[in-house]
């Protein structure tokens, strides 16, 4: 019998923070998109629109290397469920003052940084904690799960859209507000301990001990050669994924009829093959030795298609994003478990904020890069260029670190 609850994956509290999350991140792609639109809509205005976009990216880019060092220290499932219910409140909020028929830009500007805020610090209390509820064996099945069910939240933009054009923001905001306090009640009822807290309570405190913490994380990170170099090729990544998520779209739209459609059929295509690729490494582990050889490649093959599907007919573009959407959910399924299951539980909270926000600064440097680029350079070639760029690095930073990347992940579930 303890063998067997040993290889359980689906333990009491996995099932919890997994129901939570879901609805959580449903509730959270329902609004969000349409709180977008809204803003655009009210204001008419492009630039006031990226503003806005830009206010919720920033606090969310440096609140988990804020925020790091305090998860590391304290618990973080009384922190994922305490923000849960501060953003049912705000949605509440937000919700009331929709009603009245008020409107403020400067108000909805300063909500979403303070969602920005909230969703910066949840992502690393939640990609700290998880880890503590998956048993030994499962890391893979675990990763697989909570990746699919990420995946699947996209399908409600378009219920997002249908909602807002039809009867509104109001109903998406009260849905919210419902999602993220169904979510804090059900995390409220989670009993894993969380042991390193009690040694993190000793030594300074306040600043002293916050700026030691910060300091000792940083620190652990440039000593673990592997883990930088993922780190660190994932920041070019991120600039890449920020430069497409721009261009690509105005591409469809300037170069088909109905091009949005066509970026939704394309792009879709990958979204169902990330939803295959999660299923089959629910089901199917992958040897720790290989799993070094099989990121390169999927690395190199993802950047070479990616940089080449603009110049082919459609159905090219959707057969290979698909093969791009399977290669992604294997890398990621490959990264994720390996480093959550290779970093020290008192350390996670501290390596998973330097990683988020590396890549949330990624992604605003790559957003800013294509507005520079499209100045003087098309679509298609823009894409070509920054693929190219994550293969180069890709060849070298990953290619060129083979010992000390395999050592992360080569750690055995």
């Amino acid at each position: 019998m303890e063998q067997k609850q040993k290889n359980t994956l689906w333990t009491r509290d996995f099932t919890i923070i997994t129901l939570g999350s879901m609805v959580s991140l449903l509730g959270s792609t329902l609004s969000g998109f349409a709180m977008s639109l809204m803003v655009l809509d009210r204001t008419d205005s492009t630039p006031l629109f990226a503003l806005y976009t830009i206010l919720y990216m920033l606090p969310s880019a440096l609140a988990p290397m804020v925020a790091g060092p305090f998860l590391d220290r304290f618990s973080r499932k009384k922190t994922i469920y305490t923000l849960d219910f501060l953003t049912s409140g705000l949605f509440l909020i937000m919700t009331l003052v929709v009603m009245s028929g008020y409107f403020s830009y400067l108000f909805f500007a300063a909500m979403n940084i303070l969602l920005g805020a909230i969703g910066g610090i949840y992502s690393v209390a939640y990609q700290s904690f998880y880890p503590l509820t998956i048993t030994e064996g499962n890391f893979q099945r675990a990763y697989a799960v909570d990746s699919t069910l990420e995946t699947l939240s996209a399908v409600m933009v378009p219920v997002s859209t249908f909602v807002y054009k039809t009867f509104g923001i109001v109903p998406l905001f009260m849905a919210n507000c419902l999602t993220y306090l169904l979510a804090a009640i059900m995390e409220t009822q989670l009993k894993t301990p969380e042991k390193y807290t009690k040694e993190a309570r000793e030594g300074p405190k306040g600043l002293e001990r916050f700026t030691r913490d910060f300091r000792e994380g940083m620190s652990y990170l440039f000593a673990e050669k592997g883990l930088l170099a993922i780190a660190v090729y994932f920041f070019f990544s991120s600039i890449t994924g920020g430069v497409t998520g721009v261009v690509t779209l105005p591409y469809f739209r300037s170069a088909f009829e109905n091009g949005e459609y066509v970026y939704m059929l394309v792009w879709g295509m990958g979204t169902v093959a990330r939803v295959i690729g999660g299923i089959i490494h629910y089901r199917l582990k992958i040897p720790a030795k290989y799993k070094y050889g099989i990121t390169l490649v999927v690395y190199v093959l993802t950047a070479l298609f990616e940089g080449i599907y603009l110049y082919l007919p459609v159905p090219a573009m959707m057969a290979l994003c698909f093969a791009s959407g399977i290669l992604g959910m294997t890398s990621y399924n490959i990264r994720i478990s390996a480093t959550q299951r290779y970093v020290p539980d008192d350390r996670k909270g501290r390596f998973n904020g330097a990683f988020g926000t590396l890549n949330t600064v990624g992604s605003i440097i790559g957003e800013a890069a294509a507005g520079v680029m499209s100045l003087f350079l098309a679509e298609r070639p823009m894409v070509t260029a920054v693929e190219a760029m994550v293969l180069v690095a890709a060849l070298v930073i990953i290619g060129g670190n083979k010992k000390e990347i395999s050592r992360v992940y080569s750690v055995e579930e």
